[in-house]
């Protein structure tokens, strides 16, 4: 790639190499493992771990795996011990068995034993959490040492689309409240839930709680609060100026809620220039005030003949300040090996233009979309009875029998960008001094590359939430408007830009997406860039030189921030490598060069979007949208994961009995619980478990309290694959005598 502005260092790829040659490691240490007697060699190094910091006498759980068949000798063994088995199995050399803390070495060091490891809890991952990083980054310490989870706790995520399921299970607390903390009706229908069925699935995707087939349909940020501004009526419509009067009530509320993250998974098509889009003004107020903005790309990349078209991203996908999401295919693995974009997801570059007074069409001609995530055939939340499942049942997941737990199938960048939503919740709950374009520049920065697409297909490449927070976290808290440019932007030496994820290790794309044009270099994020600011666009980093050619501004990026010369095919390492798709020069001259009809290298032509109808927003843009909604790529994809949760009880209550006791009763709503978990607190706060109960039992008493003492209580069910949530809480005070 040549290079008349700048010189670039060559970087090299070996993750692949690395890849293989840690699994060839791998293979020979446990092959050497499982030869060798020493007792070391033969106990997990968490039990380890467990044991050194236990007292003797104390229990664990172990996994103990015998050399051949398991015989009495190992079951007396572990009684003379002071164990006890506790699970045993019909076709594995295995027991599960509880054994004193000090007894796991000499257990490990018997020549019948082969391998002694802890009995660890079982935590289920689903599918997007897995394979974007989240599940990597839930694990977290504070700068004081303390222990927390990432999980979007205390960030509020505004969902404007076809309204929320209000009673559906995944989008309730731990305590089983809901986290919707406000709704709004935009529509005129003066309703909040969602008859139609997107925006529960979108809600979900961002914020889902996991409660839903065992952690399998987990959301981004499991814990954030949800807004529900409703924009799209019952048939997944609604105007531009009701999106308008959500964005100004979003600007009126949004420190009340603490929102920090807007997704609008909609969209209108682009014909207004965004210096003149009412919407992209409006989104741009809000990136100004803080608050990141994401917006989905469209599902317009192909004709109704299933041809590449470019040129189709929504409004207001096309406002530079805003987060424009396009739509990858996981092909429902975790590995990201062989993840690609999704044939619909709509290209760039954006055909917004302005007209002059001679009739000329001015075009914007930005490089769009800035990121793509999952968005084929992807699994979430289904709003009872709604439109979309009763139109095309073959989008119901076949998950649940209860209405508040179903799951259903949808397609389209709809889905990709409360993806992207609910990494910036975690981002700034992970560090809340961070600007809006600090994020996206730092999700564009760690996004991997995937080959074979240009950037107007993928942008910076497919969000990567490990690498973003693991940036986030070492971001400066002290950045501010009089920050120089080219001061330290991280409070530590930059992570080394890769990451793995799902036993598939790649590199980071190391640059940004600006308007016409990339930029890479270690300064990105190894130094302040003045474009990380508020009020500012990262595309504030180029201007267009006496030449015509864009070059850097040296008043907002540092001299180790490389511009690339042409729009590049990716071969999957950084962002700017490859062949070329075209030059940068044709998108520049302000937008007249690229016209209606240009021939691009890939032998599609570039499209002008046309316009729907004068001020109709629709919730996935035109009938060959609605389709991909619907259809998505015919590829493998998420399957099915049966909902195994019991459910919860329900109508728990409280009464005193004497002055030391209190009886509780409830009723079982479910047909598959193990038990029910009985916890109790004396301030509703903080609570302990004090009970198990066994299936079918619908009451329990407390006793041993203290007398004309207020306690309260909560049940959930539990089987062997999850626990319920939560009843709801209830309290009473033992009588004085």
């Amino acid at each position: 790639m040549s290079k008349s502005r700048n010189t670039r260092s060559t970087f090299f790829l070996t993750s692949l190499t690395l890849v293989f040659s840690l699994a060839v490691g791998i293979m020979l240490n446990d092959s050497a493992h499982a030869q060798s007697v020493s007792a070391p060699n033969k106990v997990a190094a968490d039990l380890r771990e467990k044991v050194k910091k236990s007292q003797p006498a104390d229990r664990v759980s172990v996994l103990i795996q015998s050399n051949s068949r398991w015989t009495n000798s190992l079951d007396a063994a572990a009684a003379d011990s002071g164990g006890s088995v506790t699970r045993s199995y019909s076709n594995l050399n295995t027991r599960a068995v509880s054994l004193p803390a000090g007894a796991v070495e000499a257990f490990a060091a018997r020549t019948d034993v082969k391998f002694v490891s802890l009995d660890a809890d079982l935590k289920a991952q689903g599918h997007i959490s897995s394979t974007t990083g989240a599940d990597a980054v839930r694990a977290q310490q504070d700068s004081t040492g303390a222990s927390y989870t990432l999980d979007g706790s205390g960030i509020g995520i505004a969902i404007l689309d076809s309204g929320i399921d209000p009673n559906h299970a995944s989008l309730k607390d731990g305590s089983n409240k809901s986290r919707i903390v406000v709704s709004v009706d935009f529509t005129g229908e003066n309703r909040t839930d969602d008859p139609y069925g997107h925006g529960t699935h979108v809600a979900s995707a961002a914020a889902g709680n996991g409660a839903v087939s065992q952690g399998a349909y987990v959301g981004t940020a499991p814990n954030a609060n949800i807004i529900n501004l409703r924009v799209l009526n019952s048939q997944g419509m609604g105007t531009v100026s009701g999106l308008l009067s959500a964005l100004d009530w979003l600007m009126t509320n949004r420190v009340s809620y603490n929102i920090r993250v807007v997704n609008m998974s909609l969209g209108t098509t682009a014909t207004v220039s965004y210096l003149d889009d009412p919407l992209c003004q409006a989104v741009r107020q809000l990136v100004n005030a803080g608050v990141v903005v994401v917006a989905a790309a469209g599902n317009e990349g192909k004709n109704a003949s299933g041809q590449k078209v470019y040129g189709q991203i929504h409004s207001p996908g096309i406002e530079p300040s805003a987060i424009t999401v396009g739509a990858s295919n996981t092909y429902g693995s975790d590995t990201r090996v062989d993840d690609t974009v999704t044939t619909y997801s709509s290209r760039g570059p954006t055909r917004s233009y302005r007209t002059d007074s001679s009739g000329i069409k001015h075009y914007d001609n930005l490089i769009k979309p800035d990121l793509v995530a999952p968005g084929n055939k992807i699994l979430d939340a289904e709003a009872a009875g709604n439109y979309l499942v009763s139109t095309y049942p073959y989008l119901d997941g076949g998950i649940s029998g209860s209405s508040t737990r179903e799951e259903m199938y949808l397609n389209g960048t709809s889905m990709s960008s409360p993806i992207v939503s609910g990494t910036a919740a975690l981002m700034f709950q992970a560090n809340p001094n961070l600007t809006p374009n600090l994020i996206k520049a730092l999700m564009m920065y760690s996004a991997q590359q995937l080959p074979g697409f240009n950037a107007f297909e993928q942008g910076a490449g497919e969000i990567n939430i490990d690498g973003s927070i693991r940036l986030a976290n070492l971001v400066r808290a002290d950045l501010s408007s009089s920050t120089s440019l080219g001061s330290a932007l991280l409070t530590a030496p930059a992570p080394a830009p890769q990451s793995t994820i799902a036993g598939y290790t790649f590199t980071w794309s190391q640059g940004l997406v600006l308007d016409q044009t990339t930029v890479s270099g270690g300064d990105l994020v190894n130094k302040y860039q003045k474009i990380y600011g508020s009020g500012v666009l990262l595309s504030d980093g180029t201007i267009v030189n006496s030449s015509g050619s864009l070059t850097r501004d040296n008043t907002m990026l540092s001299s180790g921030v490389l511009l690339s010369d042409n729009i590049m095919i990716s071969s999957g390492v950084l962002l700017g490598d490859g062949t070329v798709f075209c030059g940068d020069g044709v998108l520049l001259g302000d937008g007249v060069l690229l016209s209606d009809g240009v021939l691009l290298s890939d032998g599609v032509l570039l499209s002008d979007g046309v316009l729907l109808s004068d001020g109709v927003l629709l919730s996935d843009g035109t009938t060959m949208a609605q389709s991909v909604v619907s259809n998505g790529d015919n590829t493998s994809c998420m399957l099915p994961v049966v909902d195994q949760t019991p459910n919860a009880p329900s109508g728990l209550t409280a009464t005193a009995y004497s002055t030391t006791q209190i009886n509780l009763a409830w009723s079982d709503n479910s047909n598959n619980e193990s038990g029910f978990k009985i916890e109790r607190s004396p301030d509703g706060v903080s609570f302990a478990q004090i009970a198990i109960v066994g299936a079918g039992v619908k009451a329990y008493s407390s006793t041993g309290l203290l007398k004309a003492t207020k306690y309260y209580y909560r049940v959930r069910a539990y089987n062997s694959a999850a626990n319920s949530t939560y009843s709801s809480t209830v309290n009473t005070t033992t009588k004085t005598r």
